[in-house]
């Protein structure tokens, strides 16, 4: 019953946390051999990429250089570029930067390209190995917990790189929250479901298979991003 409660609560969260007035995916044939814990996961993962596109769009608003030095006409198109087509979050803009790398790219002193880009594109491509590189889910699939919590902590460092990452001349690398008055904390928001999603949806498929996620304490200061592999 605990189990169907969490359920329940966790397919509640991830339709508050998408965005209104979104269309329904047409029934498919596939639908009929998901579990409730396939639905939630489908679920969980597309409200993280609706908050992963809402950061991009606010990041490029704060930050209009960066769409300039991507080469876009518009914000908008950097931002179609991220999330328009099936890319597994590989572009060649980032020269096989993938992930964690790209993040760290984009944080970093000496990159001249669209710093935005390359953030969102890492934690994008992050949070895809999370879900097995997977859109879809049914009764096959066996997402690992361990991915997810990863995941998970992997955005808690990544927030923190881009509130604190600059450049030698004393610089933010990329503007995000103001601290006011009045304060603007709606990144860390964004940040906060996307944090919140993986860990609910990590924490009921250990439960729902009997596996073991091993938890892991840093200093968000020093930390290094975890591999999005399990750990056995």
């Amino acid at each position: 019953m605990a189990f169907r409660a969490l359920v329940c609560l966790s397919l509640m969260l991830a339709a508050c946390a998408s965005p209104a007035g979104r269309e329904q995916a047409p029934l498919r044939p596939s639908g009929l051999l998901k579990t409730d814990i396939d639905r939630v996961a489908e679920g969980h993962r597309q409200a993280c990429y609706a908050s992963l596109r809402l950061l991009a769009e606010k990041l490029y608003r704060r930050n209009p250089q960066e769409w300039r030095k991507g080469g876009w006409r518009q914000a908008e198109e950097g931002v179609q570029r991220l999330f328009g087509s099936r890319h597994n979050w590989r572009f060649p803009e980032l020269q096989g930067r993938f992930g964690s790398d790209a993040i760290l790219v984009a944080l970093g002193e000496d990159y001249r390209d669209d710093r935005v880009f390359a953030f969102i594109a890492g934690l994008g491509g992050m949070v895809h190995e999370a879900f097995d590189s997977k859109d879809e889910f049914d009764v096959s699939d066996d997402l690992d917990p361990q991915k997810l919590y990863n995941a998970a902590r992997n955005l808690e460092i990544a927030v923190w790189k881009l509130a604190q990452g600059r450049g030698s001349d004393g610089a933010l690398f990329l503007l995000s929250n103001e601290a006011g008055p009045p304060a603007n904390l709606s990144f860390e928001r964004e940040f906060g479901k996307m944090i919140g999603n993986l860990d609910l949806l990590s924490v009921l498929i250990a439960d729902k298979a009997n596996r073991n996620v091993v938890k892991v304490i840093q200093n968000v200061a020093t930390a290094v991003f975890l591999p999005i592999v399990a750990v056995k």
